[in-house]
C-alpha cells in the first residue's frame, strides 16, 4: 500500500490530491515531503470571503507540518494560488489543511495538543521534534518608560484571543491609550483599530524587517537550487546568514563571503541590496519625507521581477499609514522592549517543565514577567 493511498484515507482533502513522497535530510533526522496538487479544473477558494474565484499564478512552494509517521516527520509541499476576487482583490487561496499562515498543519497542532494533555509540553516537544513556537499564545505587554511588563495571556494567536485583553482593560482604559504597537498579523490589526482606535498603531520594526529577510531567504533558496540543476558553481552555498544578518554583526569569514556575493550579478544579491536600502526608511524623522522614500523603494522593489520582494513591497504599500505612525511615536515605542520580554517569556516556558494547563503557563508567566507587587520585610532573604 502506498503513503499517498494511506493519506487518501485518513486525510482527504476533497479538492486536493496526494502526489509523489520524497525523502530528504530534515536535519534531526529524514522527513518526507508529499506533494499536494489541486485536482484538475478545480477553483482555489478566496481567502477573505471563503467563496471559488479564479486562479491566475502560484508563488513559492511552502511546507506544512503534518503528522509524523512511523518517526518521521512528514510535510506537505504545495504552491498556494493567488485568487483574483471580485469582493475581496488579489488574495492567497485558503487550503483546508491548515489556516492563515501558519506552517504546522492544523491535524498536526491537534495531535500535539493532545498529547500535550498526557505530557509535559517540553517532551512532547522533544519527541516530535519541535518547537513550542508550535503552540501559539498571545502575549500583551506594558512597554512606557519605566514599566515593561506582562499584562495578559491567552491561548492561541486570534482575534478572540486579543478581543479579550480589551474586554479586560475596559473602553474607558481602552479609549485612554496613546500608543499599541504590534506585528502584522491581520486580527491583531482589527482587533486594535476597533478596540483602541484612537491610539497611534505602530508596526513592530523587528517584524517589519523579519518579513524582507524572510523574502531575501526565498530568494536565495530558489536560485541555489536553479544553479545547481544548471550546472553552476555554487556560489550560493553557506550564504544564508551572511545575506540575512546586518553587515556590523558578520564574522570575518562571512565579510569575506559577502564581498564575494556581491561581485556577482545575482537575485539573492539584488534582494539584499534592496533590504539594505531600506534600512534608511528608520532614520528619517520627518514623516512626509519617510513617506516619499518608502513609495520610491516600493515602485522599485515591484519592479525588481524578484516576487518575495514585490510581495514585500505590497504588504509595505498596504500599511503605509501604520509604518509612518512609527515616526510619531519615536522614542516612545521600543520594538526592542517585546523582543525582550518574547525571549524571557520563551525562557520562562521553558523551565517550567512539567506545568500540562494554560493555567500552569500563565502563572509562570506572571510570576516572571508580571513585575507583581511583593510585600516588604524586615529581612530580604536573597
Amino acid at each position: 500500500m502506498q503513503l499517498q493511498t494511506i493519506l487518501h484515507r485518513v486525510q482527504p482533502y476533497k479538492s486536493f490530491v496526494y502526489r509523489q513522497a520524497r525523502f530528504r535530510d530534515g536535519g534531526a533526522g529524514p522527513a518526507l515531503d508529499v506533494q499536494v496538487e489541486a485536482r484538475a479544473n478545480g477553483r482555489p477558494t478566496c481567502s477573505g470571503c471563503g467563496q471559488k474565484r479564479p486562479g491566475y499564478d502560484r508563488l513559492a512552494a511552502r511546507r506544512f507540518q503534518f503528522v509524523p509517521l512511523w518517526g518521521i516527520a512528514v510535510y506537505f509541499v504545495y504552491a498556494l494560488r493567488r485568487v483574483e476576487c471580485p469582493r475581496c482583490g488579489v488574495k492567497v487561496e485558503r487550503v483546508p489543511w491548515a489556516s492563515g499562515k501558519e506552517q504546522a498543519t492544523t491535524a498536526y497542532q491537534w495531535f500535539l495538543a493532545r498529547w500535550a494533555k498526557r505530557l509535559p509540553w517540553q517532551e512532547v516537544a522533544d519527541v516530535f521534534r519541535t518547537s513550542w513556537n508550535t503552540v501559539y499564545l498571545t502575549l500583551v505587554y506594558q512597554i512606557q518608560d519605566g514599566c515593561k511588563r506582562l499584562l495578559y495571556v491567552a491561548a492561541e494567536r486570534t482575534a478572540e484571543s486579543l478581543r479579550g485583553f480589551f474586554d479586560l482593560l475596559g473602553e474607558v482604559r481602552a479609549a485612554a491609550l496613546e500608543f499599541a504597537c504590534s506585528d502584522l498579523w491581520k486580527p491583531y490589526l482589527a482587533v486594535i483599530a476597533q478596540c483602541a482606535g484612537r491610539a497611534v498603531h505602530v508596526l513592530d520594526r523587528y517584524h517589519v524587517m523579519a518579513r524582507m529577510n524572510k523574502a531575501i531567504d526565498e530568494v536565495r533558496a530558489a536560485e541555489a537550487k536553479r544553479l545547481v540543476a544548471d550546472g553552476h558553481e555554487p556560489v550560493l552555498k553557506h550564504s544564508r546568514w551572511v545575506l540575512l544578518k546586518r553587515p556590523e554583526n558578520l564574522t570575518e569569514n562571512q565579510t569575506a563571503k559577502l564581498k564575494e556575493l556581491l561581485s556577482y550579478n545575482l537575485k539573492a544579491v539584488r534582494a539584499y541590496l534592496l533590504r539594505e536600502e531600506f534600512q534608511r526608511f528608520w532614520e528619517y524623522r520627518s514623516p512626509y519625507w519617510a513617506g516619499r522614500f518608502l513609495r520610491d523603494w516600493c515602485a522599485k522593489a515591484m519592479r525588481s521581477r524578484l516576487e518575495p520582494m514585490k510581495k514585500v513591497a505590497r504588504m509595505l504599500r498596504s500599511h503605509e499609514e501604520l509604518l509612518l505612525n512609527w515616526f510619531e511615536a519615536k522614542g516612545t515605542v521600543s520594538a526592542g522592549s517585546v523582543e525582550g520580554l518574547n525571549y524571557n517569556a520563551k525562557l520562562t516556558m521553558k523551565k517550567a517543565y512539567g506545568f500540562q494547563t494554560l493555567r500552569g503557563v500563565k502563572i509562570a508567566l506572571y510570576h516572571r514577567l508580571g513585575a507583581l507587587p511583593e510585600p516588604q520585610f524586615t529581612h530580604e532573604f536573597c
